[in-house]
């Protein structure tokens, strides 16, 4: 092969795509040609990125419609493309490294980017772990208030729209648990927030978005002496303070 040749070859080499004889003849072309061997290194770093930063598996019809596209696509003529490839060979080296040097920065822009891809992917799965695992910790703790030993239930009366809820106290467990069956979804952004009352004064102790049903929720926060709870009806995300009338009052035993 002509030298000329030779130096359009480093980015098939970087991605094993020659073989044969024409293999050969290009690594001893590198072993003299500094030029080359050092964009094929850069070329295969650029590679390893990209394969580092995301991996797709290609669609299933992928191939049947590449095989199909070749009898469909015209090739090109000798003037075309071809012409092209050969006038860059041509051209200064200088000329040559710059054209180069954009491609790498544009292959190394789409690695980070893809890496970018790859690290918020990580840290949505990180994120959905832990909140899975701070909803099993809040099962947990409601199942130990509902089957403690010394679990006491406190009528709670009828709520709105027909629903009832009963308080279940823990000493034990220094936790409450509210146990509400047939309560209607809250207004449109709104939400039910559960609160602890220590002698009027009330303290926020979660939120409660129950829709239609039955349905048992953890108060936050521990009872520490609280004289009762109480259930309001507060912006979504809930208010440092009550905004409304309580839904449910329910004083604890003493």
């Amino acid at each position: 092969m002509m030298t000329a040749e030779l130096h359009t070859l480093t980015g098939a080499y970087a991605l094993d795509a020659v073989s044969g004889d024409e293999r050969e003849e290009f690594e001893k072309h590198l072993r003299a040609c500094s030029f080359c061997a050092q964009e094929v290194a850069e070329l295969r770093a650029t590679a390893a990125r990209l394969g580092q930063a995301v991996s797709e598996q290609p669609p299933a019809e992928l191939r049947e419609r590449v095989l199909r596209r070749i009898g469909e696509v015209r090739q090109e003529s000798p003037g075309g493309r071809a012409a092209e490839e050969a006038a860059s060979v041509r051209a200064p080296r200088g000329r040559r490294r710059s054209w180069h040097i954009w491609a790498l920065a544009a292959c190394v822009a789409a690695a980070g980017a893809l890496g970018g891809v790859a690290v918020w992917q990580h840290q949505e799965a990180r994120d959905a772990r832990q909140r899975s695992e701070r909803a099993q910790d809040r099962a947990e703790a409601l199942a130990r208030v509902l089957s403690a030993s010394d679990a006491k239930a406190v009528p709670g009366g009828e709520l709105p729209g027909g629903g009832s809820g009963t308080v279940v106290l823990s000493q034990s467990q220094n936790r409450a648990a509210l146990v509400v069956s047939g309560m209607p979804a809250p207004p449109k952004g709104k939400v039910y927030q559960l609160w602890l009352s220590d002698d009027g004064r009330m303290r926020p102790a979660g939120l409660m978005d129950p829709g239609s049903g039955s349905e048992a929720a953890l108060l936050e926060g521990g009872l520490d002496g609280a004289s009762g709870m109480g259930v309001t009806v507060e912006p979504d995300g809930g208010s440092p303070q009550p905004t409304s009338e309580p839904v449910m009052l329910v004083d604890f035993p003493a």
